[in-house]
């Protein structure tokens, strides 16, 4: 079995999605510190032919608190304000209508906290697509908070039995490919190739929110889009 591990992003990337696709079971790490200025309660949407942020306001965000103990402040009346941005933006894209239905049904959802609803965002996602990938919460499953970093990864690994973990590009750095070797674990990073597609009659702006690329992009599309990667 192969599995996958990642902190909480409100409608990530492709990439993000690239890393739930190419696993058997995902699982939102949603017991750790929010991270800030991070891409949790943020990401980049198209507006005017150029990449335009979004952040999503919260109540005593802190990284000395859990993702999962973080509450979203007022979702309901930034959700009406966000909505029409995105009609404005995007209301002549290909796919408006199916995307702003993921969009209600996500931010009508009525979350916890934060962690709640970016997991939604993640599942709403992946039902439009066809990823089929088991998602679960670290935090309900796994009682390890008192390991840290790379040791609390492998940890995750070895409850589930897995022989295969594959990690964002961005912990290279900070991963032991030997210390997974030794514990019988194959270790990965998933590299995303540059992909494009046509957006308006502008010059293309990539890497945006998955938003971006629901309103422009037929589901097949996007099946061709989530194996743009290697695995190194």
């Amino acid at each position: 079995m192969t599995i996958g591990i990642m902190q909480p992003y409100i409608f990530p990337y492709i990439g993000y999605f690239q890393l739930i696709s190419a696993v058997d079971k995902f699982i939102v790490y949603d017991d750790v510190a929010y991270i800030n200025k991070g891409w949790i309660n943020r990401n980049n949407i198209l507006i005017n032919g150029k990449a335009s942020m979004f952040t999503l306001p919260l109540i005593s965000a802190s990284q000395n608190r859990l993702i999962r103990e973080i509450e979203v402040d007022n979702l309901e009346a930034w959700s009406k304000k966000f909505f029409k941005t995105i009609e404005q933006s995007y209301k002549k894209a290909p796919f408006y209508q199916e995307t702003l239905a993921i969009l209600k049904q996500v931010f009508q959802s009525n979350p916890a906290n934060i962690a709640e609803l970016c997991t939604t965002s993640l599942k709403a996602t992946c039902q439009y697509v066809g990823i089929y990938t088991e998602i679960v919460d670290s935090s309900v499953v796994y009682n390890n908070q008192h390991l840290k970093a790379q040791e609390r990864i492998l940890d995750i690994c070895l409850q589930e039995k897995t022989d295969h973990y594959i990690n964002p590009i961005g912990g290279m750095a900070i991963y032991d490919k030997q210390l997974f070797a030794d514990n019988k674990i194959l270790l990965n990073f998933i590299k995303s190739k540059p992909i494009q597609y046509k957006q308006f009659s502008h010059e293309f702006v990539p890497w945006l929110s998955m938003i971006d690329l629901l309103m422009f992009c037929p589901v097949e599309a996007i099946h061709a889009y989530l194996k743009e990667f290697e695995l190194v």
